[in-house]
């Protein structure tokens, strides 16, 4: 039997009405190898998804499927895959069940991204709610963790910014070409980052024509940052990482300050430096199918990768300063949030990785 003569795999999504919750409703209803079988949404409840979302209303599936009450055991009886696409805090509540229930989770909040329910505690504010799940939780960046996500039932997507930055600085540390010290990360997002909710910050007359930082100086997608280097580094790294807004829909572009290991003062020395950066990157991410490595003169750009999956790195080496600059860009909803989830479930189940994402 050929994988096209499967029944698809049936999925859900529980927080649907959100940017991310969006934008899976669009990658899963045109995804070949499942089929979309609930949605939910407090406010949209009795709605279908053509009447809330019209741009999917050429999708059959979503003039029939209408949105309903968040209901853990409910879901669990229709859907094999749930995607939550909630707020921090919340996703716990819906895991536990869904995984006692025997369903494979992927979530897109930040409840199962970190080991400790101390860090946990001391990023979010308040104990974790389903601290025993933890340890079966895999971290959900396919670029890094591809073999463990194979087959995991609970998955932790990997939040936008922890993304533009851990893509490009891990196969740096793994490969000893820079310091585990003194990086520093500078990110600009645009106002989707902030989800779909109705406060003052976020109106376009504050935002528009307006850049301003944010998070300042321990956003909440330091924790897992942090963590993840300091597993690939095999000691604790502490980042600089200030996050800022930027008044565009959506994208993610991030720039790192990095201390190459190897020090270098002449143009010689940098050319040496040049080589062994860009063959790491190369045997890292090439081939990648989202991961873009640009040549020459090409720098990452938001426009180039709004609305696809793809992540695009650039790098530098300053002579003056002795620093290497790594340059990156994502769609924030996409990448950073739908897409992953999507490449995670493609990974997950045994899919190829670029199903219903290209």
């Amino acid at each position: 039997m050929s994988s096209s003569d499967c029944a698809p795999v049936n999925v859900g999504i529980i927080g649907a009405s959100g940017y991310s919750g969006e934008e899976l409703v669009r990658l899963l209803l045109r995804h070949p190898r499942v089929r979309l079988v609930a949605v939910t949404s407090r406010q949209s409840a009795g709605l279908t998804i053509a009447q809330v979302f019209p741009r999917f209303a050429n999708y059959p599936r979503a003039k029939e499927l209408q949105f309903t009450e968040p209901n853990a055991s409910e879901m669990a009886k229709v859907a094999d895959i749930v995607f939550l696409a909630l707020p921090h805090g919340v996703a716990a509540e819906f895991a536990v069940p869904l995984q006692a229930a025997g369903k494979r989770v992927i979530d897109l909040s930040a409840d199962f991204r970190l080991r400790s329910p101390a860090v946990y505690e001391e990023f979010y504010a308040h104990q974790h709610p389903a601290p025993q799940l933890l340890a079966q939780a895999v971290y959900g960046l396919p670029e890094l963790h591809r073999e463990a996500i194979r087959g995991a039932t609970l998955i932790a997507s990997a939040g936008c910014y922890p993304t533009s930055i851990l893509v490009p600085v891990v196969p740096l540390l793994q490969d000893g070409l820079i310091q585990s010290t003194g990086i520093i990360a500078n990110s600009l997002s645009g106002v989707s980052g902030a989800g779909r909710k109705a406060e003052i910050d976020y109106l376009f007359c504050e935002c528009n024509e307006s850049v301003r930082p944010y998070g300042v100086p321990k956003h909440r997608h330091l924790s897992e940052i942090e963590e993840q280097l300091s597993l690939v580094a095999g000691q604790p790294v502490v980042v600089q990482f200030i996050p800022h807004l930027i008044p565009v829909n959506r994208g993610i572009l991030t720039t790192l300050y990095l201390a190459p290991r190897s020090h270098f003062r002449t143009s010689d020395d940098a050319a040496k430096l040049g080589e062994q950066v860009s063959a790491c990157f190369r045997r890292a991410y090439a081939s990648e199918p989202f991961v873009r490595l640009l040549e020459g003169k090409a720098l990452p750009d938001t426009k180039n990768v709004v609305g696809t999956n793809v992540v695009e790195i650039a790098w530098r080496l300053d002579v003056r300063t002795g620093r290497l600059i790594v340059m990156s860009a994502e769609d924030n909803i996409v990448k950073g949030a739908a897409g992953q989830a999507v490449q995670n479930m493609n990974v997950a189940c045994g899919f190829d990785e670029t199903t219903g994402l290209v």
